[in-house]
């Protein structure tokens, strides 16, 4: 990314007597302008630290329909301090939110159970101002499900799918020339029970993003305790059941709620809500299926109160793995075997609020940023790139009831 102020080294323009006077003078000019050139290249490579160490946040909430509730704030990685630069109106509950890889459009699910009438969230699409980040409404349209709570980009930006957790279903969307979004083109949906009454009566979607190759679309029930696989037909906008269709079925009553692969493919990474554990898996990217590696608990063996475990994501080096306990409002760091995919449990470490919902790292894989949903706060943590290990930076922003949060390259 080159987002950097140009800078034009500053020329002399001197005047000089005959003989030895106009001699000397031209060899100061020449210094002079050496020196200059070297100050002006001096300040230019300061401005380009300073906003390469930067980036934007963008964070959505759980909020009534007229309020703010989309927030831009910029990140500095070095520090983790974040800055608020805007707040916009995305309508109710903009839960969660992805953009394009272009960073043209932003897409956010609005958490509802009542659209135009309709047992159903909606999903909006959002224009980015290329130079301040600024979101513009385009469309809304109906997310074919109650309260849908993930949202991602496949098939090179020309699908967005959604997983509905009311619903029970997983919803597929094309996305327009101008950004808009279609119409839903295609909803699968789950179908199934599982041992824990109160939690898995009926079918809870609650992940549906792409392979790392844009093959499949993959769909984690948290009420059937399994991993739909689906074809994407490239362009179409439409789900195809692979074969198998289910791509991987947890231990029952572990409620599945988000993976997230490793950055080589060959791994993925489940993050267990109702039994607190993280699932290690071997991907097979010839037929979208996985296979389990290993099972490791999220939360100390002492801790018996209520925990949810939420989000999870895998460092950009591939070395580290982060989940998010709600409950024990910790984050577990694993450490991670390339060659193997294997996890050995490194620490759990105070998340500095209360139920964080969501959790992201920047794109220099120095820090860690929490969305406490309860404490409405977000928090910053320094990742030590040698160990995992995580320490409090003491930066947090405070806004109401964070949930989601999204980094990209700095706009300015």
């Amino acid at each position: 990314m080159n987002y950097f102020r140009n800078h034009t080294p500053r020329t002399l323009a001197r005047t000089a007597a005959a003989g030895m006077m106009s001699l000397t003078l031209a060899l100061s000019a020449c210094n002079s302008n050496t020196t200059d050139t070297a100050a002006s290249e001096e300040e230019a490579t300061e401005s380009q630290t300073e906003n390469d160490a930067t980036a934007m946040v963008y964070v959505g909430t759980y909020a009534d329909a007229g309020n703010e509730s989309i927030f831009l704030y910029r990140l500095h990685p070095e520090t983790g301090e974040l800055t608020r630069v805007n707040g916009y109106k995305g309508g109710a509950n903009p839960s969660f939110l992805t953009l394009n890889e272009q960073r043209t459009h932003l897409y956010a699910v609005n958490e509802t159970g009542d659209y135009e009438g309709q047992q159903s969230g909606a999903v909006s699409a959002f224009s980015v101002d290329q130079q301040t980040g600024n979101l513009t409404l385009l469309n809304q349209v109906a997310s074919k499900g109650g309260a849908p709570c993930y949202i991602s980009v496949g098939d090179g930006g020309k699908t967005v799918m959604v997983a509905n957790y009311m619903g029970g279903n997983v919803a597929a969307f094309q996305v327009q020339d101008n950004g808009t979004l279609s119409e839903a083109t295609d909803v699968a949906q789950h179908k199934g029970t599982g041992p824990n009454k109160n939690r898995q009566e009926a079918p809870h979607a609650h992940y549906m993003a792409p392979s790392p190759d844009n093959q499949y679309a993959f769909g984690v029930d948290l009420g059937v305790d399994k991993i739909y696989s689906y074809r994407l037909d490239a362009g179409k906008g439409t789900l195809t059941p692979a074969e198998p269709a289910v791509a991987f079925a947890t231990k029952p009553g572990a409620g599945p709620r988000q993976m997230a692969f490793h950055p080589n493919g060959k791994y993925a990474f489940v993050i267990n809500e109702l039994n607190s554990t993280m699932t290690a898996l071997a991907y097979n990217s010839d037929n979208g299926t996985f296979t389990e590696i290993q099972t490791l608990p999220t939360i100390p063996a002492d801790f018996k109160e209520n925990n949810q475990p939420a989000a999870v994501r895998v460092s950009p080096d591939g070395k580290f793995l982060y989940g998010s306990n709600r409950g024990h409002n910790s984050i577990v760091v694993y450490s991670i075997d390339e060659g193997t995919g294997k996890i050995a449990h490194v620490e759990n470490v105070d998340c500095g609020g209360d139920w964080p919902r969501d959790m992201t790292i920047d794109l220099t894989g120095n820090i860690l940023l929490v969305a406490n949903e309860r404490a409405n706060n977000i928090t910053s943590f320094k990742i030590d790139k040698a160990t995992g290990k995580l320490t409090d930076t003491g930066n947090k922003a405070e806004l109401p009831k964070p949930v989601c949060v999204q980094v990209v390259p700095s706009f300015n």
